[in-house]
């Protein structure tokens, strides 16, 4: 019986979670009319495409699909690698002031971008970074959590693997791809989630970096669907469909890594 009452609350909860997007959907097929009515209606009585016909002529999403998959990867690419480098030299490599070190790295996640938002304008302005891929890539480059999220994993590597290793001749950087990497895969995916939703869904600092269209991304192109003194809801609920369908199935397909990342990272 207890079983069957966690079940139940598991599907209810799961079912209040997903009603957002079931309805953010459902506003997206409907008219001007309909989006209004009262009492609201859960699905369109007459469902109709014509507002992502209209997201779609009103801003490029091909190339903001683009500019937001280009910086994406990018982010998260080098994200993972400077996070795995930086966790493995804090949980296998032994150096002075090492655990002073970390925690100063760690009392940066308590600072908010608004904070640090004007010096690094000024810092990427300074580097003629300013309107382009590399002003909203660099900055997302490494992060305390990444560091946090590996050292914490590769905490968990049994050190017979690697005095083995070291009897076998290699050197940390062997170690590292060879050893750490691998029994460490699902906390790199899970990094590699994160970073990709964190950046895909970023708009404060794009909006600040970039003021070329050609150059938007997603967020900021559906920022523009938004009319100066009204808002067309329905339009605007058919671009964020658009927008999440991605990150929902690459979300989807790696879920059981992120799982398996917190199960055995001890993250909670």
């Amino acid at each position: 019986m207890p079983k069957s009452f966690s079940r139940i609350g598991i599907y209810l909860g799961g079912l209040v979670m997903a009603f957002p997007f079931l309805w953010m959907a459902s506003s997206s097929l409907k008219n001007d009319v309909e989006a209004f009515a009262t009492p609201p209606t859960l699905w369109p009585h007459k469902p109709t495409t014509i507002n992502y016909h209209h997201a779609f002529a009103l801003a490029d999403f091909p190339r903001l699909f683009l500019n937001s998959l280009i910086v994406s990867v990018a982010a998260t690419l080098l994200q993972v690698f400077t996070s795995g480098l930086a966790g493995y030299a804090f949980a296998r490599i032994q150096f002075r002031g090492k655990n002073i070190l970390f925690l100063m790295y760690l009392a940066t996640m308590m600072v908010p971008l608004q904070v640090i938002v004007v010096p690094l304008f000024l810092e990427m302005r300074a580097l003629n970074l300013i309107d382009s891929y590399w002003a909203l890539i660099l900055p997302s480059i490494a992060t305390a959590f990444g560091v946090f999220l590996i050292r914490q994993a590769m905490l968990t590597i049994p050190k017979e693997l690697e005095e083995a290793a070291v009897l076998d001749g290699a050197n940390h950087w062997k170690i590292f791809r060879h050893v750490a990497v691998p029994l460490c895969g699902p906390s790199f995916a899970t990094l590699g989630i994160l970073s990709f939703l964190a950046t895909w869904n970023s708009f404060l600092w794009p909006l600040i970096a970039i003021y070329s269209p050609e150059k938007m991304t997603l967020p900021l192109g559906l920022a523009n669907l938004h009319g100066e003194h009204n808002a067309d809801w329905p339009l605007i609920m058919a671009g964020t469909t658009l927008a999440v369908i991605p990150v929902t199935i690459v979300y989807f397909i790696l879920q059981k890594q992120i799982t398996q990342s917190f199960l055995t990272t001890g993250i909670k």
